[in-house]
């Protein structure tokens, strides 16, 4: 019966350890998110895992596609992108699954400031849990160095708001921001941090199967971090690349088609290395 008892433990805390290592993450990605000048953008929107290039998802679509341009004290403009989206097929070294590439004219994003590129998905099933995940994503890009509006809330039903500019970061700054839900602060929300260790081929539409990072154990491929009482987070970026932050189950929306459901808030931000 002890050995039974054991069993099961080991089990469980194996189930616990694999499901903490391999966090979904939504990915809104560019390769640049600092341009000295408007060019197209070659944007891709997958749901898998960039720490381990794993397990790829149906995202279930995409609701809404657009960015909030905004430079200095001007008036924010919206510009919807969903007519620039077309479905791709993503494939890791492992896993492959429907996705969607966007190109972004430079005509759209002629004028210098910051622009904010909303990405509403549709709902995932987690069949092994019986329930839904959407992850509301945001990435700045910036054009000309003039800023806009990097640290003001879109007014998403959930959000992650930059208190340091996500495209202006050093590789040892501390990036620090505010979850908020409904427009109000978060306290003690858990959020994940993946760091995309797997290179994006925009030309195969895959992450590539080299690792850019040896972890000594899985506990540090998705760390994870909690809000203070008034929404904030910090988190030191050890390496240069791509850090995402996904604050889960800070949405509103709590059911889905009478399913249970995570409604979550996700960043993506590039640090680079002082030369």
């Amino acid at each position: 019966m002890k050995k039974i008892f054991a069993a099961v433990l080991v089990t469980l805390s194996m189930f616990a350890f694999s499901s903490q290592a391999f966090a979904h993450f939504m990915m809104t990605y560019t390769p640049q998110t600092v341009l000295e000048k408007a060019k197209d953008l070659d944007m891709r929107i997958v749901f898998t895992h960039p720490a381990e290039a794993g397990h790829t998802m149906d995202m279930g679509g995409v609701k809404e596609f657009y960015a909030l341009h905004k430079r200095g004290d001007s008036e924010v403009k919206k510009i919807d992108f969903m007519k620039s989206l077309k479905e791709i097929t993503w494939t890791n070294p492992e896993s492959k699954n429907k996705a969607y590439a966007a190109l972004i004219s430079k005509k759209d994003i002629k004028s210098m400031g910051d622009y904010m590129f909303i990405m509403v998905p549709g709902y995932y099933f987690e069949k092994e849990e019986g329930s839904y995940m959407q992850q509301i994503t945001k990435l700045l890009v910036n054009v000309g160095g003039i800023p806009g509006n990097w640290n003001e809330p879109a007014g998403l039903p959930c959000e992650i708001v930059p208190m340091s500019k996500p495209y202006g970061l050093w590789t040892g700054n501390v990036f620090q921001a505010q979850v908020l839900s409904g427009g109000k602060p978060v306290a003690n929300a858990e959020l994940e941090v993946e760091y995309m260790s797997h290179k994006p081929d925009l030309k195969k539409n895959g992450l590539v199967k080299k690792c850019d990072v040896d972890y000594p154990n899985d506990v540090l491929v998705t760390q994870t971090i909690v809000t203070d009482s008034n929404g904030v987070f910090s988190f030191g970026l050890p390496r240069a690349g791509w850090w995402g932050f996904a604050a889960l189950g800070v949405g509103p929306e709590k059911q889905h088609d009478g399913k249970e459901m995570s409604q979550d808030a996700v960043i993506w931000v590039q640090a680079v290395d002082m030369k």
